[in-house]
């Protein structure tokens, strides 16, 4: 099935915009859309009027779903599947949350640059993520193509980051910002990860940098210089020109491939009420790095 795409930043990102994700997909649908992701790194679909069973049946065409941080913090949810996160300022009482209450801080982690589950392996491929509830205020989602950063590296530069493997923990970013409040079963639940610093795209051939909040330790390198370079590149990847944002509607929904691509919402009214749901799959086995 062709898709009908239009471009969103010169570099990457696609509206498609003759699809119902409502409707159970084809195959040749399913593999249209996957096919459109590897090129385009993100997909933007709107008016998609999804319920939470059609939005799980949605993600589960396209492999395993994962609960990513849920595995550690067990907190309840709203909503009826597990495997449906609550992207929301919204408590079990349907009320908006007060700004010191624990959700927040996942909100406010969400602010940095990141790739869903890079402190796991396997990590995950696609993400979905849907917008209920928008603010006035919006808040927008901003992101930025890794394969890009890659690319428009030197040569030099590109040498220097062969064969380096950086460490990734799932809750640096959330100590970063001082959330400490962890059990050792909980910091158990994550061991760090190692991944290459640059991952290659199979399916194009194209290398990306695999980087983000999660990333903190550069093996082989002291703490300090690893972190620097982590910083530089990160900066590098997420110019101004390099990222495109968001500007959030009322059952949009955005896909992405994670490995490829670095995402991080934007500050809003922690006041006001909104509401996204996400949903995440897990790379096939094989398909990660050795």
């Amino acid at each position: 099935m062709a898709l009908s795409l239009s471009e969103l930043h010169p570099d990457f990102g696609a509206e498609v915009e003759n699809v119902d994700l409502g409707l159970s997909l084809k195959d040749s649908q399913r593999d249209s859309i996957a096919a459109a992701l590897e090129q385009y790194g993100i997909l933007l679909f709107r008016k998609q009027l999804l319920t939470e069973d059609q939005q799980i049946a949605l993600a589960k065409r396209f492999g395993t779903l994962d609960i990513g941080l849920k595995k550690a913090s067990g907190s309840p949810t709203r909503l009826r599947y597990e495997e449906l996160l609550d992207m929301s300022n919204v408590g079990m009482d349907n009320a908006v949350t007060p700004r010191d209450h624990p959700k927040i801080v996942g909100n406010i982690a969400n602010q940095l640059w990141h790739s869903d589950s890079s402190f796991q392996k396997p990590a995950t491929s696609y993400s979905m993520l849907l917008a209920i509830v928008i603010p006035p205020s919006v808040g927008c989602t901003e992101f930025a193509d890794c394969r890009v950063a890659y690319e428009t590296l030197s040569a030099d530069e590109q040498q220097e980051l062969r064969g380096l493997v950086v460490r990734h923990n799932a809750l640096y970013s959330r100590i970063t910002l001082g959330d400490e409040k962890y059990t050792a079963e909980q910091r158990e639940t994550f061991p760090s990860v190692e991944w290459p610093i640059i991952r290659l795209q199979k399916s194009t051939g194209r290398n990306a940098l695999f980087i983000g909040a999660h990333a903190f330790e550069v093996m082989g390198m002291t703490v300090a210089e690893g972190r620097m370079l982590l910083m530089n590149l990160l900066e590098h990847a997420t110019r101004p020109d390099k990222i495109y944002r968001h500007e959030w509607r009322a059952n949009d929904l955005i896909m992405w491939d994670n490995r490829v691509v670095l995402h991080r919402g934007r500050r809003w009214n922690l006041a006001e009420r909104r509401e996204l749901r996400r949903v995440s799959v897990l790379e096939k086995l094989g398909e990660e790095d050795e």
